[in-house]
């Protein structure tokens, strides 16, 4: 069993930053991909970015040149660098760890962006 742990969400202005970090309770290495997904209220949780074991990266269109996704191998942490936020990034953050035949999600972590 895998447990991840969100943090670092908040209010934050449009145009400003965040750093979400998701804490896992395994090795880094151990896990094949991980990802940060969102939702907003009504509707279906949606892809934002994932890295591979190998470093690979792939990010949602909506977010691509804003945000970062980056691992901390020795501290067993996934971040997520937003920048230049915008409204509609408003949502309840999950980070994913897909061990096979296993998935595993976070609690979540809110992030409202407002003025």
């Amino acid at each position: 069993q895998v447990q991840l742990v969100e943090s670092g969400g908040g209010l934050v202005q449009p145009g400003g930053s965040l750093r979400l970090s998701c804490a896992a309770s395994t090795t880094i290495f151990s896990i094949n991909v991980i990802g940060w997904y969102r939702q907003t209220p009504g509707k279906q949780r949606e892809f934002v970015a994932i890295i591979t074991r190998g470093g690979d990266t792939n990010y949602a269109d909506s977010v691509k040149g804003r945000f970062t996704i980056s691992v901390d191998n020795a501290k067993n942490t996934i971040y997520l660098q937003m920048n230049s936020l915008k409204s509609e990034d408003t949502a309840v953050y999950y980070c994913n760890a897909a061990i096979p035949p296993n998935d595993y999600w976070g609690q979540g972590t809110q992030v409202t962006v407002s003025s």
